[in-house]
């Protein structure tokens, strides 16, 4: 990242979610510019699921997003997910640390506005990675990026 990064304010960005276009701009507005680094970099993609009183099924997840019936789902923790991009390290320079603090950001924002969050990590190697949570009109929305792991 050669830019000093702008990391947005939760707070800020919409404090009172008062309908999904309202969540989805606010949680796109954070995720601006912002990639999940692995192998290769990827960014953030938000989309709004109206008219799910549940949390996708599995089976609805793979359907959904065009993966096999047979394609490997694992479901972690949000906080694992974002573990390694939140986590200060002592070799971080200025750049890390902002993008760090991005990803705090992003991790506060989701915690705030979001409830039954899932994490969904599918596939091996080039994995898709689905982030659920439900808004507070009760609608669900997914951020996803991808991670490459060989």
């Amino acid at each position: 990242m050669s830019q000093a990064e702008v990391v947005p304010d939760p707070k800020s960005s919409i404090v009172q979610i008062n309908g999904e276009k309202n969540a989805v701009a606010s949680l796109k507005a954070i995720v601006e510019g912002l990639t999940w680094m692995s192998e290769s970099d990827y960014p953030f993609e938000v989309v709004l699921l109206p008219d799910r009183a549940e949390p996708l099924t599995t089976d609805e997840l793979l359907q959904r997003t065009g993966h096999d019936a047979e394609t490997v789902v694992e479901e972690i923790s949000i906080e694992n997910f974002f573990a390694p991009a939140i986590q200060p390290q002592d070799w971080h320079e200025e750049a890390d640390k902002q993008r760090l603090q991005h990803f705090q950001t992003l991790l506060q924002w989701i915690e705030q506005h979001l409830s039954s969050i899932k994490v969904y990590r599918v596939g091996s190697i080039a994995i898709d990675v689905y982030i659920l949570g439900k808004t507070e009109s009760g609608n669900w929305i997914s951020l996803s990026t991808k991670v490459i792991e060989t």
